[in-house]
């Protein structure tokens, strides 16, 4: 909310040398947060005076332009020039070069003489242009920042002004204003206003305030008019979208009456643009009051107006052109036409003021706030209406609003009160609330008088009477959000001040720790990060594609979340899965010259079920029931932890005389296993595939028995699809499965007292036998003497025949009790052997 000084000083004692800074420096004590400051002065200076055309002598150029040579004066006939200046005439007139043709000899007109600026930082100086010492210049109102118009220079008869010659015209257009800039929080709506924020300037000085609703005079002889009902046939939470409707109507209305500078000049200040004079008073008196209102042409009304929900199927052409669908939930203000507005948000195309009307019908109603902002954002219609009816409106206010508007259409475009108001509906006033003296001080840790508390809560309006030892406060209405004795509280600490409450930090509860499925994750992610892993953090969102190539093999039509309203058309989805995301920030950084890079993430997934969401909202304000809350907890998807890396270039990083390794798909299984081990848990690879990986370099990851991930290479065409090196690998893992499979104690193995005894076999078997199958089953054979096995090498080749492969292990053994003898390590080797043998074909190389 932007307040012109000049404004708020018609409503409080705000001091004549008082600047924005100070005005905001005084809300901030009651709770309003500062925004900016606005100074026109700050891109316009002058001297920009009155002028009067004297000469105007038209001179073709051999462009085929015209210009016309002036003559201005700038000081009144007899008088001497009292400004001093290069380029200023000391008599009094200035010639000056103008392109526009729409003024005459006599018409006085805004001159910037040398020495001023215009917005823009545009610079008037004397300078010879067109065969001509051109001495200033005559201002358009776009050049002036007031307007848009550029066709022509202002004629300042135009906006009904007979000024005198030499004037300041910078104080004539009100360009010598400023205004505060103020951040109104969504329960401050009484603060959309002048009359609000010059009651709470009062409140932080202890200054006079006049309320500009109290200077306001209705008739109460008025005779009903225009017919009004109130028909809301689908009320919201049982709250009826309209509680109060006023029409008033004035005739003989001129429409092209010009807006009195002092009224555009405010207007432009507080962020608004003027448009016309019946449109900029509407304006205006819902910046001065806080009640939206709106003027209908009353010759293009059918009928009466009826104030109703949309029906199916109906439109209605808002006043900025656009044919909008409307749902049954909007409540729309009708005549026997149709709709002809929405109601608190914006009017109707149809009914609109324009240069024809003369006749007017002012409305000014109390809307529901919460009709009103569904419409709203159903719509994607925001509007000054809209911003205050969402808040909540003073409901006295509405027939006060209507007469203040059709009391400026008398004054300043020449209309008749035609004395015919229809008042429908009643105002809904704020309840009373009991509030215990005692609150205060239990609440914010000051001792309060009983003084300060009646004065402070009267001084905002509030009526109280004692009821027993409660005192029953009835608060003002324009504060519909005084509701519980906690807000009448906020109150008393935010008038009295906030610097009485004592800061004392309390002690700190002892605390439970982090639970242990979260020590085991941040293990996790430590480990990652100290294995030379970099975590990165991207977005939930991905297509449909995404989510589909990297989600589970087979899955046939993947279950996905879709969003509503996607920030972009590439990110419609909930992921199923973290490594898109992952991936992308790879290509990012490798298309930034970066080619030894590890990445991981851990995440949400999400992955929906057959429910998902409630078949109803629960209201606001009341505690939802046991049954609803499981309705809603039963909505929401799963949501597991998945752990994902990715991996390109080399490790170490090459250097002189270290070529460096590239990685490959072990990499990415071993971070599988890095994770695994980190958590005690038996994590065991096969073969696997995976659209997304490579046929032959992708392992399964299971954990007890079920499949809990993969990891390997990408598949060459994805990795191209996506601009990736390629040779990328990754990995992704459902930790909150191998979370789950972390047992309750992890027992730490004993440390060996007798040294291993180590032997080596190579076995020749089928290309198409899994080293892991094989290990298994050497494993098994060798007994429990084996304590370790590890592959260390893999042949084929000459020596082997075609479709065999060599695979050579290492078996460590080693016995609890006694040293091994080499007999006892070649008995379990020769027994592994003998099982593979069994089992594979496996012949000893």
């Amino acid at each position: 909310m932007r307040i012109p000084l000049s404004w708020l000083r018609e409503h409080t004692q705000l001091p004549a040398d008082a600047t924005p800074e100070d005005l905001m420096a005084d809300l901030v004590r009651v709770g309003l947060e500062e925004e900016d400051v606005h100074r026109p002065s700050d891109e316009i200076t002058g001297p920009i005076v009155v002028g009067q055309v004297l000469e105007k002598t038209p001179e073709p150029q051999s462009n085929g332009k015209t210009i016309n040579w002036c003559q201005v004066r700038v000081v009144p006939e007899g008088q001497e020039q009292t400004l001093t200046g290069e380029g200023i005439s000391p008599d009094g007139i200035q010639g000056v070069v103008c392109g526009a043709h729409n003024f005459e000899v006599g018409d006085k007109v805004v001159v910037t003489l040398p020495g001023a600026v215009l917005p823009g930082d545009f610079r008037i100086s004397a300078r010879k242009t067109y065969g001509h010492v051109s001495a200033g210049m005559i201002s358009s109102v776009r050049e002036l920042g007031i307007g848009e118009d550029h066709d022509g220079i202002l004629v300042l008869s135009t906006l009904g002004l007979d000024p005198e010659i030499g004037s300041d015209a910078l104080e004539l257009l009100g360009l010598t204003d400023a205004a505060a800039e103020i951040n109104v929080t969504p329960d401050r709506g009484y603060a959309f206003s002048i009359r609000g924020v010059a009651r709470e300037y009062a409140h932080a000085t202890g200054t006079p305030f006049s309320d500009p609703a109290a200077q306001i005079s209705t008739d109460d002889a008025a005779q009903p008019g225009l017919e009004v009902s109130l028909a809301d046939q689908a009320p919201i939470y049982g709250v009826d979208g309209c509680s109060r409707f006023v029409a008033h109507k004035v005739t003989g209305i001129n429409p092209e009456a010009p807006t009195p500078p002092w009224m555009a000049a405010r207007l432009r200040l507080a962020g608004m643009r003027p448009i016309s004079l019946p449109v900029d008073i509407s304006n205006y008196v819902m910046l001065e009051l806080g009640q939206p209102n709106h003027c209908y042409d009353a010759a293009k009304l059918d009928g009466g107006i009826e104030v109703r929900r949309a029906a199916a199927g109906e439109q209605l052409t808002t006043l900025d052109e656009k044919v909008r669908a409307l749902h049954s939930e909007d409540l729309v203000i009708a005549d026997q036409g149709g709709p002809i507005g929405i109601a608190g948000v914006m009017g109707g195309a149809r009914t609109e003021v324009d240069s024809t009307t003369s006749t007017v019908i002012v409305e000014a109603a109390h809307f529901d706030p919460i009709s009103v902002s569904r419409s709203k954002r159903r719509h994607k219609l925001p509007s000054e209406a809209s911003k205050r009816f969402e808040r909540g409106v003073d409901p006295l206010l509405p027939p006060l609003a209507a007469q203040r508007v059709v009391d400026l259409l008398v004054e300043l475009a020449g209309g008749t009160d035609a004395g015919e108001v229809t008042d429908a509906g009643a105002p809904v006033l704020p309840e009373p609330i009991l509030l215990d003296p005692a609150l205060p001080e239990k609440l914010t840790g000051v001792a309060y008088t009983p003084e300060q508390i009646s004065s402070t809560l009267r001084a905002i309006g509030a009526e109280l009477s004692e009821e027993g030892q409660m005192l029953r406060v009835t608060p003002p209405s324009w504060r519909p959000d005084l509701t519980i004795g906690e807000d009448l509280v906020e109150e008393i600490a935010r008038l009295i001040g906030y610097d009485r409450i004592p800061s004392r930090l309390p002690a700190a509860p002892a605390g439970r720790g982090l639970s242990r499925e979260q020590q085991h994750r941040r293990q996790v992610l430590g480990g990652m990060a100290a294995a030379g892993f970099t975590e990165t953090l991207s977005y939930p969102f991905y297509s449909e594609e995404a989510n589909t190539l990297f989600g589970r093999p087979d899955d046939g039509q993947l279950a996905m979340l879709r969003l509503e309203n996607p920030i972009a058309s590439q990110q419609g989805t909930l992921r199923t899965t973290v490594l898109p995301g992952l991936l992308d920030t790879l290509r990012r950084n490798v298309s930034r010259g970066f080619g030894d890079l590890a990445f991981y993430e851990a995440g949400l997934v999400y992955l929906p079920g057959e429910t998902v969401g409630a078949p109803s909202i629960p209201p606001l304000g009341v505690r939802p029931g046991e049954e609803t809350l499981a309705a809603l907890e039963a909505g929401i998807p799963p949501q597991p932890w998945h752990l994902a890396v990715a991996l390109t270039g080399s490790e170490p990083a090459a250097s002189p005389g270290l070529p460096g390794r590239a990685r490959d798909w072990a990499d990415a299984v071993d971070a599988a296993r890095t994770a695994a081990r980190l958590l005690g848990v038996e994590l065991t690879l096969r073969q696997g595939r995976h659209q997304a990986f490579h046929p032959g370099r992708t392992a399964e990851l299971v954990v007890s028995g079920a499949v809990v991930g993969y990891a390997g290479e990408l598949h060459p065409k994805v990795t191209e699809e996506w601009d990736l090196p390629a040779r990328t690998a990754a990995m992704e893992l459902d930790l909150s499965a191998v979370l789950a499979a972390v047992p309750e104690k992890i027992v730490a193995e004993p440390i060996a007292a007798f040294p291993p005894s180590t032997q080596d076999v190579s076995l020749i078997v089928d290309e198409a036998l899994p080293a892991g199958d094989l290990e298994s089953t050497l494993s098994e054979g060798a007994g429990e003497l084996l304590e370790a096995i590890e592959l260390f090498d893999v042949y084929s080749g000459e020596g082997v025949e075609v479709g065999r492969k060599s695979l050579a292990y290492a078996l460590r053994f080693r016995a609890a009790d006694r040293t091994l003898t080499a007999d006892e390590a070649s008995e379990a080797r020769g027994a592994a052997v003998t099982l593979a043998a069994e089992r594979h074909g496996a012949v000893q190389r």
